[in-house]
């Protein structure tokens, strides 16, 4: 039976299921066959507080299957949305010239609502969005353990350490164009599918659940939605299709 939600590393449970998340894709034997990529690129967005290397290993198995692969450049994804977006747009858009195809787009908690934005704001670079756990309709729509880590890092950067999201972040005063685009309609002839757990124990689920997006649940926490096998299987469903 699904439990309706993992509270946070304090559960005893919880450091359980994620490391049998993170071990059902350790050995490459039981990997899934990846969808084909023709050399296409697959850019990556890690999650808030997370860094590329929080998908590498996603990267290597998509890598299998002839994708091009593209760094996010993102350290910690704790940074103003604005700055980060138009850095991203820039990595994406040469990956395009290169390629001389249109990128898939895997943004994992608050990488896919960056990847929303990027779809919606320059629709000629993406061809399919895949988001992991994202929320998507509310960025705030999270369970409370995980509130004091956004109000601390908010803080810091209302008070000017660099590479932190302020309150005028948050305000939409110098996010407004990323912000905007998270509401707007998606365009049309891109695809968008949404992965999503109710067993997430950072995300409330519901607000992963766009409305234009198609939806995909998988029973896996918020951490190992990157590692997990069930999400790798669904994203091969998807791209393979």
């Amino acid at each position: 039976m699904r439990n309706p939600l993992w509270f946070g590393l304090p559960f005893p449970l919880l450091p359980l299921r994620l490391w049998g998340e993170w071990s059902s894709t350790a050995d490459r034997s039981r990997w899934p066959q990846p969808p084909p990529g023709g050399g296409r690129p697959a850019v990556m967005i890690p999650g808030f507080l997370a860094g590329d290397p929080s998908l590498a290993r996603m990267a290597v198995w998509l890598r299998d299957g002839d994708w091009t692969t593209v760094r996010s450049g993102i350290t910690a994804n704790t940074g103003c949305m604005e700055p980060t977006l138009a850095a991203l747009e820039d990595r994406v858009a040469q990956a395009v010239h290169e390629t001389g195809h249109k990128a898939v787009v895997i943004g994992q908690s608050r990488g896919g609502c960056l990847g929303r934005a990027l779809a919606v704001l320059r629709p000629d670079l993406v061809s399919t969005l895949v988001t992991l756990g994202s929320p998507l309709r509310d960025q705030l729509a999270v369970h409370p353990h995980v509130l004091p880590s956004i109000v601390a890092i908010t803080a810091l950067g209302t008070f000017g350490m660099p590479g932190m999201l302020s309150l005028s972040c948050l305000r939409g005063d110098c996010c407004e164009r990323p912000l905007d685009a998270l509401e707007a309609p998606f365009p049309e002839g891109l695809r968008f599918v949404s992965i999503y757990s109710r067993s997430d124990e950072v995300v409330r689920w519901r607000a992963c659940l766009d409305i234009d997006a198609e939806h995909v649940e998988v029973d896996v926490s918020h951490v190992g939605m990157g590692v997990a096998l069930p999400v790798w299987a669904a994203i091969a469903a998807v791209l393979a299709g």
